[in-house]
């Protein structure tokens, strides 16, 4: 039974590339699903204006409360940079508070307003049904290994590139 299994994994797979030599190809796959994910996320969220990258910030600041930018950078996996610009347009959206640390000048601190809290309440089922949308044409038996696969991936792989993703190594 296993091998018959493979064997129709190596036969799908010769026929994917067929199709395309780029259905091969990891990378171009992983950019290519982010970005029907950031489709699927936009048209589920459509009318509240918040990308993917700000949503994910909006609920890590959400479950950290108040912290500097660098920390926040760390916790989503995203250069300081990046973080900076996508805080600056949160800032301006009313959706996130921003002051300088009182022991560190240097500082900068960030929390959600409350116009923050309530859209993310308001986005959470949109967001999880374009995750649901995401991975709908797999096999349901088969969508928490397909997310697992990715997620060894990310762990395995997490030091690599300018932006380490900070993973709790308690478990």
């Amino acid at each position: 039974m296993k091998k018959l299994a493979q064997e129709q994994v190596q036969t799908e797979f010769d026929s994917a590339l067929q199709r395309s030599p780029l259905l091969g190809r990891p990378g171009f796959l992983i950019r290519r699903l982010h970005q029907i994910h950031c489709g699927l996320f936009l048209d589920e969220t459509q009318g509240h204006d918040v990308t993917p990258v700000q949503y994910s910030l909006l609920t890590t600041l959400s479950m950290i409360g108040e912290t500097d930018q660098i920390t926040l950078a760390n916790e989503i996996g995203l250069e300081r940079t990046s973080v900076a610009e996508v805080i600056a347009r949160l800032e301006k959206k009313g959706l996130l508070l921003r002051k300088q640390s009182t022991a560190d000048r240097r500082v900068k601190l960030v929390k959600l307003s409350r116009k923050g809290q309530y859209l993310l309440k308001k986005l959470e089922a949109k967001v999880q049904k374009a995750h649901e949308r995401t991975v709908e044409a797999l096999p349901e038996d088969e969508r928490a290994l397909f997310i697992l696969q990715l997620i060894r991936l990310v762990e395995a792989n997490n030091d690599i590139g300018s932006a380490p993703f900070k993973l709790d190594q308690s478990n």
